[in-house]
Parts: structure tokens; sequence; C-alpha cells
């Protein structure tokens, strides 16, 4: 080590705590970059790994493929795994005991498929050969039906059909009987015969209302013939964005006819065949990671450019015992590197070992929850870890950089007396004679500190800027990743629901009071017709009238508009949330409603998700509802109802209208007032429930309920929307809490050592007689004058990245821009409250300093 070094290393470990602030920085900003990179990655791997323990491991579904076009798709050079998949169909299972599930679905999978889908063994064993099968254990359970290992099974298997619908049914269609009572019935039956070899429990894919049980059989590609087809189930090689176009290639050589991808799973490796999707996930993520490697590259350069002066004075020295301006340079740059060594491997153990005990904190409350059976696990890829120590690597350099150039151009004395810092004239400290009005002496002597050294000053400010940036940002990114997520999702707000072809109130209500019933409501529902004045129709129809005008009734748009009518208690709940007196919506004379005013929904055209208002209107207007004679095919006026309210609030069980309709929600008493008799029949009467036992309520109802009643048990659907709204929220309250975390020790690292920087400074204004009330009170306005300065100018470069992150979004969800004003708030009084806390910490660490001493003094 040259002599240069040695002084170099000599001058870090004399000056202490500068140098453990510098490293400090450094390791908070590469723990920065290192834990946003880790807690992205981790967070897609849990969704990954969820879904395929939910739907299994697969990308790409060749349907009805023969044996030659099996071999095609299995010597392709994308195939890493190839699974064979095939429906067989449904056999009646006799003497079952479940009305609304009286059949075997039985499905096939070579071994692959058995590793490869979340297919669980209770007892037994898996198929070996294409004559054995597994049952699952619902069938014994609830529909009573007891078949023991080793049992002979004959079945006649064939497809779900119904006169007048062309295509057959599947699992994910409820059993089907008309308004006539007609039901469904099994066709193109063949005879089959099958050894039960074990039970499995209730897959994951089977929808709660399909009306068949899974039994799961072997599917041998050795014994396929030509005239056999089943499904080519793929697992790529490589999961990458041209997939799709090579699937497609593939399918059309070798005339395949359908092809279906996995594009849940898929979307969550990044990789989507929506290109509105693929280009606001690209976006995004630019703009987002953008964000934080300026706040990293701030981090670290602050920790640097806080300290120029102490360092231009030590490079003056060196200097003026013959220094070359090669070794001035060196030693800056030798300085970088030692921090760099010291701060980079630690910065990227503290990520990795912060998200590891946040993920711990988070996986004691989603353990199980939602039905979800995934974990988070901290992933680190290669290239998280390569891009922390480049961007750390490269500031670093930047940062030794800039302040070994300046020092090598200025000269010995000027460095050592540092006046290239600070140049005083009466302009450069010129203040208002206002401020010393108004705030005093104090306040006019912190403002010259200031405007003194600028450099500091800027830096103090820049680094409450970024932070105010990092926040602001990430809080609107994550808060729209929840809207659009909201948009996207079904939003089923019930576990089951109850209907039947003339089925009303009083058929409905005893099952409110079932066990596990722990919330319900009765819904009466009737579609009628409406006609909606041109002002008051949404863009959206807008348009559509420009392009044809003929749609236009006496100039107004036609609508169709959906009656709710709640039942008592329901409407209470209901009324109260939305905040409004339910009793004088009930007691009124004229039929009066709250209407649902914003809706979602997507656009075919562009496949885009989109939220406009449903109607333009105002309280206290009224919607004319027109019932439809079918057989004339005339229209009459039925009556009208009042609108008594606005609301984004949606009744449990109600769905939205899409575009061009109205929902109306209505109390039990003032559907009553709106039915005559013309109508009554078109009613229909819906009892959706809550329940703490949603399986145990769905077996009670059937055993209990009419032929004339069917269930619809919506749980599996609802829990994966609750479960990716979970996620999402810890993914999003993460993300904003370590950007606020990483924020405050920014703010507090930055202040920290531009106070220490200061003490001779401020023992000097002690030693001509400032008084410690006097010092507080300048310090105080010192405060002020850095948040305000940091909130004039961080608050409107955020706003500008807020709204870029909003065009990105509008690729795929379109909605209207809205500040969040909370968040904004929020920001204001948090930087008003750091900076002080900061101030304060850090002068209270000086109260106990000589002021003798400290004037001596030349290291910090």
């Amino acid at each position: 080590m040259n002599i240069v070094n040695k002084l170099t290393v000599r001058h870090l470990k004399e000056n202490k705590r500068r140098t453990l602030v510098t490293i400090i920085g450094v390791i908070i900003s590469v723990a920065m970059v290192m834990a946003v990179a880790t807690l992205g990655v981790s967070f897609m791997d849990l969704l990954q790994r969820q879904s395929i323990a939910t739907d299994g491991e697969w990308h790409v579904q060749y349907e009805n493929v023969d044996s030659d076009q099996i071999e095609a798709i299995e010597s392709d050079e994308s195939t890493k795994t190839l699974i064979l998949a095939n429906d067989v169909g449904y056999a009646k299972l006799d003497e079952a005991k479940n009305e609304s599930k009286p059949y075997l679905f039985i499905k096939e999978y070579n071994e692959q498929g058995f590793k490869n889908f979340p297919i669980e063994i209770s007892e037994g064993r898996l198929p070996q050969e294409d004559n054995e099968i597994v049952l699952s254990e619902e069938v014994a359970g609830n529909a009573k039906v007891k078949h023991g290992i080793g049992d002979q099974l004959t079945l006649n298997v064939g497809e779900r059909q119904m006169e007048g619908v062309e295509r057959p049914f599947s699992q994910n269609d409820p059993l089907q009987t008309d308004v006539e009572g007609a039901s469904e019935a099994l066709e193109n039956q063949n005879t089959r015969t099958y050894t039960i070899v074990g039970t499995i429990k209730r897959p994951t894919w089977e929808p709660a209302w399909a009306p068949g049980y899974t039994a799961i059989s072997y599917v041998d590609q050795s014994l396929m013939n030509s005239k056999d087809s089943v499904d080519a189930v793929v697992v790529l090689d490589k999961v990458k964005r041209s997939l799709y176009e090579h699937a497609e290639t593939l399918a059309k050589q070798n005339n395949i006819e359908n092809v279906t991808f996995n594009d849940e799973l898929l979307r969550y490796y990044g990789v989507t065949d929506n290109d509105n999707l693929l280009t606001t996930m690209l976006l995004l993520t630019g703009i987002i990671m953008s964000v934080i490697i300026i706040g990293s590259v701030a981090l670290i350069y602050n920790a640097f450019a806080i300290s120029v002066s102490e360092r231009s004075r030590h490079l003056g020295m060196l200097a003026s015992v013959g220094a070359t301006k090669r070794q001035k340079q060196t030693s800056v740059f030798f300085e970088g590197a030692i921090i760099g060594l010291i701060s980079i491997p630690i910065g990227i153990l503290a990520g990795f070992a912060g998200i590891a005990a946040t993920f711990m904190f988070i996986n004691s409350f989603i353990e199980g929850a939602l039905g979800g059976t995934e974990k988070l696990q901290v992933v680190v890829t290669p290239l998280s870890i390569l891009v922390a120590c480049g961007i750390s690597i490269i500031t670093i350099f930047i940062s030794s950089y800039m302040p070994a150039r300046k020092a090598s151009k200025v000269s010995a004395i000027d460095a050592i007396r540092q006046t290239q810092d600070i140049k005083l004239s009466g302009k450069t400290v010129k203040t208002s004679k206002l401020i010393r009005k108004l705030f005093g002496i104090e306040a006019e002597i912190g403002l010259k500190n200031l405007k003194r050294n600028k450099r500091r000053y800027q830096v103090t400010v820049f680094s409450l800027v970024i932070s105010i940036i990092l926040f602001l940002s990430v809080s609107y990114f994550t808060s729209n990743l929840e809207k659009s997520l909201e948009l996207s999702q079904q939003n089923i707000n019930f576990d089951i629901q109850v209907w039947g072809s003339g089925a009303d109130e009083g058929d409905l209500e005893p099952y409110t009071r079932l066990k596990n019933v722990t919330k319900s409501s009765i819904v009466k529902e009737l579609n009628v017709n409406t006609y909606v004045a041109r002002d008051a129709i949404p863009e959206a129809l807008e348009k559509n009238v420009q392009q044809d005008e003929s749609i236009l009734k006496d100039g107004k748009y036609p609508y169709y508009t959906v009656i709710h009518g709640l039942d008592e208690q329901s409407f209470q709940d209901y009324a109260k949330k939305v905040g409004v007196d339910a009793e004088k919506l009930k007691g009124s004379d004229n039929p009066t409603g709250i209407v649902i005013e914003n809706i979602s929904y997507m656009d075919q055209e562009t496949g885009q998700f989109k939220e406009t208002k449903s109607i333009k209107t105002q309280s206290g207007e009224s919607i004319d509802l027109y019932k439809m004679n079918y057989e004339t095919e005339e229209e009459t006026l039925m009556n009208k109802v009042e609108v008594s309210a606005l609301t984004d609030e949606v009744p449990m069980g109600v769905n939205t209208a899409g575009i061009g309709g109205i929902d109306v929600i209505v109390s039990k008493e003032t559907m009553n007032q709106l039915i005559d008799k013309d109508v009554q029949e078109d009613v229909q009467a819906y009892l959706y429930m809550n329940s703490s036992d949603p399986m145990e309520t769905q077996e009670a109802i059937e055993d209990e309920k009419g032929t004339n009643l069917n269930v619809y048990n919506v749980v599996q659907s609802r829990q994966r929307d609750k479960q990716m709204i979970l996620f999402m929220s810890v993914f999003t309250y993460g993300f904003i809490s370590l950007i606020s975390l990483i924020s405050i020790a920014n703010i507090f690292n930055t202040i920290s050592t531009s106070i220490s920087l200061r003490k001779r400074e401020f023992a000097m204004l002690k030693s001509v007689g400032m008084t410690p009330k006097g010092f507080n009170k300048m310090m105080n306005y010192e405060s002020i004058f850095y948040g305000m300065k940091a909130i004039l100018y961080g608050i409107p470069i955020s706003i500008a990245i807020m709204f870029l992150m909003y065009l990105s979004f509008r690729s795929t969800f379109v909605y209207g821009f809205t500040l969040p004003w909370m968040s904004l708030l929020f920001v204001i009084i948090a930087i008003f409250i750091i900076v002080g806390s900061a101030m304060f910490y850090s002068i209270k660490k000086l109260e106990k300093n000589n002021i003798v001493d400290t004037l001596k003094q030349e290291n910090v």
C-alpha cells in the first residue's frame, strides 16, 4: 500500500463518525435495492406456487391430439415435460343422495400428470393401468355411496347434453334444469369397467357447484391407437413471451385445432399475450424501478456529498506536501473502494435479512388463511444481487469522482481553508427584512446559515425531496395495483347462492337459520327497461350514438334496469352503510331507491378494464320504468322510481350491471309497490349467504331443499379473489413500509451528518452570546425552511410521476386520475415531524460539548 493510501485509511479512522455515517448510508441504499428486488421476485414466486398448488403446473394445452401429434409435441425443443390428460365424461352415480350431484366425472392422466396436478391420495394408491380408478372421498362422504378398494365398477360414460344447447356441459356448469322442469341427459354413452384402487381428497380444481364427483383413471400412451385422442399438456423448458406464437405455430404445423394457455400462472411469470397488459407491466416496472434506483443513488451520493468539505481539506493537505492530481483522485477512489467493500456485502445481507424477518412475521398471519397453502419464501436471484452491487459501485464511483475532480483543480491553500465551498458576499446571504420582522433574529440567522453553505443545504433538501418522491410514488403505485385488481376480479361477496324457478321469500327464508350461516340476504330482482337522456349517458355510450344515432328513441338511450329489493334487515344495514335514512325511503308515497353510480367493465374492442358512471344523475331525479309485453313487443310505463342517493357500495349478492344498465336498490316495501300482476312472474328471488363452513352449509341445504331449488357454492372463487387481495395487500403495505423506513433513515442520516459537521459553527454562535432558547428557535426555523423547500419541489415532481404511472395503467385499466390527498397530507405532516425529530436528536447530542474544545476540534 503506497503512502497516499495509508494516509487515506488513517484519515478514515480519525474521522470515525463521518466514515461510519457514510458506510451506513451506502448499506441502507444497497439494502433498499436488494430488499425491493427480493420482495418483488419473492411475491411473484408465491403467486406461482399458489397457482401450481391449486390448478397444477402446466403452461400450454393442445386439445384432442392423436399419437402422431403427441410425438411432435414431445419432440419440440420447447417442451420440458409432457402430460397426457383426457376428460372421459360423466357416468350416473347410482343411489347418490345429493340430487345436485348425480354423476361421477372421470378424468385420465398419465404418470406425469399425477405429479404435476394437485392429486392427494387419502387411501390406497393411484391408478397404474387404464382399467383402474380412484374416487373422490366425497362419493362416500357427500353422496353416501360406499365403495371399497378392489370393488369392480361398471359405468355407462357419456356427455351431458340438453335439447337446444349445442355444446356438451362441463364441470363448470351446474346441473341443468329449464323453467318447464326438463333436465339434461347423458348422450353418446359407452360402457367401461374399472377396479377401484384408492380414494383421493376432493381436488382443488373441482368447483363446489360441479354436478360430478371427480374420479381419476390412467391413460397409457403406448396403448393409444390412431383414432384415440387426448389432451397434451406441456410444461415448457423456458417461459418466455414468444411461447404464444411458438405454440400456435406448432399447432398449425401439426393440424391441431385448439390450443389453450395457463394464463393465470403465465401472468405470474411476467408473460402474457395481452399486449395492453404487457405494455402496462413494462411501463410500470420501468417507472417504479427508476424511482427506486434514483432514490438509491441519491442516498449513496448524499452520504458522500454531505462531507465533501472535510475531504477537500484532507486533499488540500496532501497537495500541500506534494501530492499530484492523480494521487489525490486515487486517494478518493481508494476511500470509495474501502467503503464499498465494507458496505455492499453488509447491505446485501441486511436487505436479505430484513425481507426474511418481514416474511416470518407475515407468514404467521397468512398461514392457511383463505385456503392458501403456500407461504412467502425469500427468493434471491443472481440478477438482484448484481443489480444491487452494480448500482452501488457506479454510484460510489460517481460520488467519489466529482469531489476528487473538483478538489484536484483547487489550490492547496483554498482547499485547506475551504473557500471553494463557502464564498460569502452580501448578496449571497441577503435575506428579506420581512423574515426578521415576522420571526425574529433567530429565523434570519438560520436562513443566512442555509444560504452561507448552499451546497450542504441543497444536499439536505435533495434528500428530503427524494424521500417524498419515493413514498408518494410507491404509495400511488401500490394503491393503483389494488384498484386494478378490484376491476379485474369478480368481486364475489357471498359464499352460497340459492334460487329456484317460482321460489319466493317464504321458500328461501328457512335456510337463513341453518347452522354456520354468519350472514344472509334475500334479494328479489326484476329486470325492466328505461330510457336515459343523451346528456346523462357515459362517454362510452356517447361513442355508440355518434356512430349510429338510430340507437336513440325519442332522443333517449335505451337502458336495462335491474331493481333489487332487499329484505328488511339487509336494507337497514345497507342504507346505514350508504348514509341515508332507511325509514324515509320506505315511508315515501313515491317509490325511491339507491342507484349504484360507478361500474367497471371490460371493453371487448380494446381489452381494457374500464370504470365509468352508470348514469349521470343526481338525487331527486326520477327513472321511468317500462315493462315489455313479449307477445305484442310493446312497452308500457310501469312506474317510476326516484333517486334518493348515489353510491359505490354494492349490497351482498348484487352483481352490478354492465355498460348501458342501472342497478337500483330498494326496500322490500318499495319492491312490492313497484310490482304489479303483469310482472309478478318475472320477479326472481335469490338467497345469498356467508358461512363459517360453506361446504357443510351446502350439504345441509341439499338435504332439505325441494327439487325446484338450485345451490351455487362460490366459496372457491371467492377465496381465490380474497387470497389475491390478501397477497396484494401484503405486498402493498410491505412495500410502503420498506420505502417509508428507508426514507426516514435517509432523512435522519443526512440531517444528523449535516449537524455534526456544523459543531464548530454552533459553538461559535454560542460563544458570541446566543442563548439555548434562541439556538433552539433558530434550529426550529431551519427545520421549517428545509421542510417547506422540500415540499415545494417534492410534491409537484411526485404528482408528475403519479400521472405517468396513471397513463401506464390506462393501457389496461381505465379510470379517472385522482390525487391521493390523504397520502399528500401524511407526507406534509411527516416531513416536518421527521425533520424536527432529526434536528432535535442531533442537537441533543451536541448539548454536552464544551464550546472551547469544539472550536479547537478539526475532525468529526
